[in-house]
């Protein structure tokens, strides 16, 4: 179980970097972004970079939260952002800017939708999968 502000905080600092990836078509930032996201699918939300941040600077000084989430979601969507971030990447490195472009958009987009409104596109798409195959999330 983990905390859903983490995952707000993680898709705050996300967006920021995907917008600044969008502005400077830097593939080299976006590969960093991507192993961010592989990271959180592989490893856990809590050993991810972000999720690292916001254990050690960010919820000390929070109270407890009032509930908890399943982490398999947020990991599942950590995945999709590493596939649009690896797109990306290819697409800026190989000089085809307009993949590049239209991946990271895609992942800005469901990154911003988590830290703006706490909507995580990916754990939905996760959730109906599962619910589509009669599985229990």
């Amino acid at each position: 179980m983990v905390d859903p502000r983490g995952q707000r905080f993680a898709a705050a600092l996300t967006s920021v970097v995907l917008a600044v990836v969008l502005l400077t078509g830097n593939g080299w930032l976006l590969l960093a972004q991507t192993l961010v996201f592989v990271v959180g699918a592989a490893a856990g939300l809590r050993v991810a970079p972000y999720g690292w941040l916001f254990r050690v600077l960010v919820r000390p000084r929070l109270g407890p939260p009032a509930e908890l989430e399943a982490e398999t979601p947020p990991r599942f969507a950590q995945a999709v952002g590493s596939l649009f971030g690896a797109i990306g990447t290819v697409g800026f490195l190989a000089g085809v800017g307009a993949l590049g472009y239209v991946a990271t958009a895609f992942a800005l987009a469901a990154a911003f939708l988590n830290a703006a409104f706490g909507f995580c596109l990916g754990c939905q798409i996760y959730l109906a999968v599962r619910s589509s195959k009669g599985v229990n999330a």
